[in-house]
């Protein structure tokens, strides 16, 4: 089981080798399939000798990519896993869907969905002896959770970390926001078929660590920072109002569909995280466990305190304890 660490006045971090990184880097296999609509959906993978180590599927977040992973997925590599790695339909290395390739989009969030269970059912289960297990960040929740609702029997067991049940709509309440993002909707259609920002959004720009929300990680924010400014390929803006229209319309299915959830899930709350909406991930557990009691002990998050968005990319004190309660969890059942 990894360690933990204490915080101190420099903010540094056990961050794995480079040279082991990289080299680990180099076994992977990358590839990309058709996903729905024939967009060009890309994966890595990390396998072991034996089919019968235990398949691990990372579902990251949103803007982000496969390539943003290869410390965690070094990480569970060496715990045993054969890891698997996909990039959601309009960002990372995947096809993108607008002439403005930096909007954030999605035509349906369904399409998030049917892309990850083909990657499952045709990339990963062939490499199974068993069920795999998953894990899974922020807008990656909110596309597992409704996988885990259309395919019951799919995954063994589930992490989802700071997942994406509802927006942080600050001091606007949640009716508020949320029909302000339809009349947006409708009033941008009016104008142009081109779908727009929503307001604030802007193409890719990078933040400076001092004015992140995301880690208190200075190491760890330097490092995808630059992967970002260095890949034009894999650089993402904001969102735009169809693809918030799309994730309400989602986050409102994963409430509605609440007893179709088998798989046991761990929901992991950062404590400081203003990026997505906490009072959803509350009800969530609450409800959740009262269906499925194997799933959210005691029916809350499993919180962290002081932590920021990204719990895998936090410093090693938060972060550790994320990675020892997902380990924990998957070993609970295998």
């Amino acid at each position: 089981m990894i360690k933990s660490t204490q915080l101190n006045q420099q903010n540094s971090n056990k961050k794995q080798p480079t040279d082991n990184i990289a080299n680990f880097w180099q076994l992977g296999k990358f590839d990309f399939f058709e996903g729905v609509k024939n967009v060009a959906i890309h994966y890595a993978f990390f396998t072991h000798e034996h089919i019968s180590s235990p398949a691990l599927v990372i579902v990251p977040g949103r803007s982000e990519s496969y390539l943003k992973y290869q410390e965690l997925a070094f990480e569970l590599y060496t715990q045993g896993y054969s890891i698997f790695i996909i990039d959601h339909r309009g960002q990372g290395l995947s096809g993108r869907l607008l002439a403005n390739p930096n909007k954030g989009y999605v035509e349906n969030f369904q399409d998030y969905v049917d892309d990850l269970q083909y990657f499952i059912d045709n990339i990963v289960t062939p490499y199974c002896s068993a069920k795999p297990f998953l894990l899974a960040h922020s807008m990656g929740g909110a596309i597992a959770t409704r996988l885990m609702q259309d395919s019951p029997s799919a995954i063994k067991a589930a992490v989802i970390s700071s997942p994406m049940l509802g927006f942080n709509s600050g001091l606007l309440p949640k009716a508020i926001a949320t029909s302000l993002v339809a009349t947006k909707l409708k009033l941008s259609k009016l104008v142009s078929n081109t779908p727009c920002y929503f307001f604030g959004q802007k193409n890719y720009h990078s933040t400076p660590f001092s004015e992140n929300k995301l880690s208190h990680c200075k190491q760890r924010y330097q490092d995808f920072s630059d992967l970002y400014d260095n890949n034009k390929l894999i650089q993402l803006g904001g969102v735009t109002t169809h693809w918030l229209a799309q994730s309400i319309i989602a986050q409102k299915e994963i409430f509605a569909k609440m007893s179709q959830l088998k798989t046991p899930i761990l929901l992991l709350q950062a404590g400081l995280d203003i990026v997505v909406g906490q009072y959803a991930q509350n009800d969530f557990c609450q409800q959740l466990h009262a269906l499925q009691p194997q799933s959210c002990p005691n029916g809350i998050p499993s919180r962290i305190d002081g932590a920021y968005h990204e719990l895998f990319f936090e410093l090693d004190a938060y972060r550790d304890n994320a990675l020892q309660q997902t380990l924990s969890w998957f070993k609970q059942h295998r």
